[in-house]
């Protein structure tokens, strides 16, 4: 669907992509990770031909968006982070012209005019002016411009910035809709949005491509040690007896709650937390000690972000370190 090869963008001295290249997979919602400066918004600029590359390719359905910008561009939706509108226009106006710059005309632009109105459910503002809509209202008419043309591939530049909880939610069950039937692209700094939403994950820091999986895998591979809470009846004594049996214990501390009950807070590196949670849970029956709590913590998807970025190298301090 999308090919990325050694894609390198530098402004003077500064590089904003380095070396960048992945694959996407039509029929997949994909997020676009990556802290402020990560170079996301040049990528995804670069991707829909609205800026040139220092060097590299990218290949939609197999057209290069360098030498066939017009095929190519045919085969993408693309909504900027700051959406493209007219303001003294009428939602209507406003597809009416996008979709004749597309070269749509007649029956077939107010059929699909029709069609996004419908999709972005934007019907209730279709004749109102634009600059008196909602923020929320103006994402969707921007959404709804890049739907034209029923592009395969829609990419959304940060679509939920700036919007309430409700616009939010409104924003992302939209882009899971548009998932069923286009390949999807957004970026976004809201972690837990990116989670719930997309199949794969791609996260850059300082213009390089540092992870790209699914998040169960990515949760998998950087998953810190597993920690396990629980709260049991008895004395001090008798839960550290009862611990001291249970295979795959990293650390343990140990903390009276008054009572007749302790509190415990053990790590393990174990890949099955679940499976030490069993063996936690028969050892204590076994001893007719009543485990009154016990919750489980696993990395999220934030603290693998965090763990990526902070480990991925400068490539400007690694040149200047270079130079004599």
């Amino acid at each position: 669907m999308i090919t990325v090869e050694h894609l390198t963008k530098c402004y003077g001295d500064f590089m904003a992509v380095d070396d960048l290249s992945f694959t996407i997979e039509g029929g997949h919602v994909y997020g676009f990770l990556g802290p402020n400066g990560a170079g996301k918004s040049t990528t995804m600029n670069i991707m829909t031909g609205c800026l040139s590359a220092t060097k590299g390719q990218v290949k939609i359905e197999g057209y290069d968006i360098f030498q066939q910008p017009e095929k190519a561009k045919r085969m993408i939706g693309y909504l900027p982070e700051q959406p493209p509108l007219y303001m003294n226009e009428t939602p209507l106006e406003y597809l009416r012209f996008v979709g004749e710059a597309k070269g749509l005309r007649g029956a077939r632009l107010e059929e699909q005019i029709r069609r996004v109105v419908a999709q972005t459910r934007i019907e209730g503002v279709r004749n109102r002016c634009i600059s008196a809509l909602s923020k929320g209202y103006k994402q969707r008419v921007g959404i709804a411009q890049a739907l034209l043309g029923n592009p395969k591939v829609i990419i959304l530049d940060e679509p939920t910035v700036g919007l309430d909880p409700i616009q939010i939610i409104e924003i992302r069950d939209l882009i899971r809709e548009l998932g069923k039937d286009h390949t999807v692209i957004f970026s976004s700094h809201i972690l837990s949005e990116v989670q719930t939403i997309c199949e794969k994950i791609l996260i850059i820091s300082k213009g390089r491509l540092i992870a790209f999986d699914e998040p169960e895998n990515l949760e998998k591979r950087l998953l810190a040690p597993g920690e396990i809470t629980l709260l049991a009846e008895g004395e001090e004594d008798q839960v550290r007896q009862i611990l001291a049996k249970v295979p795959g214990i990293a650390s343990l501390s140990l903390k009276r709650e008054g009572q007749g009950r302790v509190s415990a807070l053990l790590r393990t590196r174990q890949e099955d937390i679940y499976g030490l949670s069993r063996a936690l849970f028969f050892a204590f029956a076994s001893h007719n000690r009543p485990l009154l709590e016990m919750s489980l913590k696993k990395a999220n998807l934030e603290e693998i972000f965090l763990e990526l970025t902070e480990q991925a190298p400068d490539k400007t301090q690694e040149r200047e370190a270079k130079r004599p």
